[in-house]
């Protein structure tokens, strides 16, 4: 049997195929300003099936496709363990928000906590601090990885990050010190996120700020603890829909 399943994020939408208890296809892109044309063109001439959609936009699509929808936390809970059985913590962080969610031996979900209020210690914040300091993303995360050193940011709100981090420029400080500083608060809060479900290993990274080297490593160091972070950590969410398309969600 073919199932599908769409995570429509605030940022990028991701499609995963599944059949025959292995991944199939999956396909990427970003959510613009017509979140439905994009899933339309993601689907096109992908192999049919019943369909699951979660993320920001699972109400918009549900009647266009004939879908049905499941929340965000019930994606990820059984995406994280198709990907690491052994999970027993989820840390997501995507591109308007955090998500902490503890999983039971068995998989059920036990607790959660998200941040979705503002873009605080996200992805848009990330590349909001990359552009201030002249960087691409990929830029931004080698000078923090290289960096011998950190200046502490003490602001997490993205307005006043930003001006926090010009003024630091001009007050000479070295910039791999300064994109170390902003990937370490960034840490912080997401620990601290962490801490307000049970943290028990294993801990797995999703969303597309897994794919920062650096912010996993600092997210490590905060933690005490191994963090791991899948090959594509950005399709947990389509991956959990695409397992429970066909079923009673």
């Amino acid at each position: 049997m073919t199932t599908l399943g769409l995570d429509i994020g605030s940022r990028t939408i991701k499609l995963v195929v599944w059949k025959s208890g292995a991944i199939v296809l999956t396909r990427k892109a970003l959510t613009s300003y017509d979140p439905l044309a994009v899933c339309r063109e993601l689907l096109h001439d992908a192999p049919t099936g019943p369909l699951v959609a979660t993320g920001y936009g699972r109400h918009l699509v549900k009647e266009y496709l004939y879908c049905e929808t499941i929340s965000e936390i019930k994606a990820f809970a059984v995406g994280a363990r198709v990907v690491f059985p052994s999970c027993r913590t989820i840390l997501d962080i995507g591109g308007q928000d955090t998500k902490a969610i503890s999983l039971t031996e068995d998989g059920r979900i036990d607790k959660f906590h998200m941040n979705d209020k503002c873009a605080a210690g996200t992805g848009r914040f990330l590349e909001i601090m990359a552009t201030a300091l002249g960087l691409s993303l990929g830029d931004f995360m080698s000078e923090a990885l290289a960096a011998k050193t950190s200046h502490p940011i003490n602001s997490m709100c993205t307005v006043f990050a930003e001006s926090e981090v010009i003024s630091t420029i001009a007050r000479g400080i070295a910039r791999p010190a300064i994109a170390r500083g902003i990937h370490q608060a960034i840490a912080a809060r997401a620990v601290s996120l962490l801490e307000r479900v049970s943290i028990a290993d294993d801990i797995l990274f999703a969303g597309g700020v897994a794919l920062n080297h650096c912010m996993q490593r600092e997210i490590e160091n905060k933690l005490g603890r191994k963090v791991h972070a899948p090959p594509d950590p950005q399709i947990i969410g389509a991956l959990g829909c695409s397992l429970l398309a066909g079923k009673k969600v």
